[in-house]
This record gives C-alpha cells, sequence and structure tokens, in this order.
C-alpha cells in the first residue's frame, strides 16, 4: 500500500514537471515524454501489475487535464506499463541501455497509436510530416531524458523495496 501512494505521489510530481517545467523547456515545440518513462521504468523495475497502476494513473492525469476523450491515454498508459512488465525478469539494476530501448519503442508505439487513433480517423493521413515533425523529436528528448529520469526512478525503487525488506524483517515496523 505504501509503493502505490508514494508510486501515485511520482505520478503527480512528473506529470507537474512535465506539464510546467518541460513545456518551458520545448525543443521546437516538442517536450519529452515523462510519464512514459516513469511508466516504462516502474513495469521493467517492478513487472506488470505496478506498470498498469503506474501507466493508468499517468494516462489518467493526462486525460483529466488535456485529454478531449476521457480514457483514452490512461488505457495506452496501461498498456504501456503491462508489456513492458513482462520484460521484469530480464532486468538488471544499473544496466541502462534495456530501458532506453524500451522507452524508444514505447514512445515509438505510443506516438503511432495516437496519430492511428486521433488523426488519421479524422482524415488526416501525412503520416510522414507527423512522424518527422512530432513522433521522432519527441522520442529523441525522451530518450535523451531516459538518462537523467531512469537513474532517479531506479533509486527511488530502490529506497522502497529495502524499506519494504527491512519492514519484512522487523515486528517493530510492520504495520
Amino acid at each position: 500500500m505504501r509503493r502505490k501512494l508514494i508510486l501515485a505521489a511520482l505520478v503527480l510530481v512528473t506529470f507537474l514537471l512535465q506539464s510546467t517545467v518541460f513545456k518551458a523547456l520545448a525543443i521546437a515545440s516538442v517536450s519529452p515524454n515523462l510519464l512514459l518513462i516513469l511508466t516504462v521504468s516502474f513495469g521493467l523495475m517492478c513487472g506488470k501489475r505496478i506498470g498498469m497502476f503506474t501507466g493508468f494513473l499517468s494516462g489518467l492525469m493526462i486525460d483529466l487535464f488535456y485529454g478531449n476523450l476521457f480514457g483514452f491515454n490512461a488505457l495506452i498508459y496501461l498498456w504501456v506499463g503491462y508489456l513492458n512488465g513482462f520484460l521484469y525478469k530480464v532486468f538488471f539494476d544499473e544496466d541502462i541501455k534495456v530501458p532506453m530501448a524500451l522507452v524508444t519503442v514505447s514512445d515509438l508505439a505510443y506516438g503511432c497509436v495516437i496519430y492511428g487513433l486521433q488523426f488519421m480517423l479524422r482524415g488526416r493521413l501525412y503520416f510522414p510530416g507527423y512522424l518527422s515533425r512530432v513522433i521522432i523529436p519527441e522520442t529523441v528528448y525522451t530518450v535523451v531524458m531516459t538518462l537523467i529520469f531512469y537513474r532517479l526512478f531506479f533509486k527511488i525503487n530502490r529506497k522502497l523495496s529495502e524499506y519494504e525488506v527491512e519492514g519484512q524483517r522487523s515486528p517493530w515496523l510492520r504495520r
């Protein structure tokens, strides 16, 4: 329960960073998708259930403040967390290559799904333009930010895991 409360607070802080600070630091009107980094990171580090929880909360925050269709982003992020949670078994502690590859694939897939379901179905059929102006720049910016944020999320997860293990050993810390 404590992990989920801390994850909810982390989703809120990450959302605030993404929608304020990194909107101001946008390059060519593109800002990184920090909530996707958070969802991929916790899906990879903690498994499918925590990945789905983190993804659902992340998508819900986007839907509440920016979404046209309520639940659309929540569903997409939920799936991103779930699919990345399958790789929980191949998670290596400090290796940054796997999370960077997963963030790259997840962001490209997210951009393609957004294009397919929100633009293409409304008759905007110029995919190469959307790919070159939105999807690829956002993916590159998000992957660069993964270098910073993944390490931060990894340290937070490690502290949470240490606290949970310590709480299981000591009867005084259990509640």
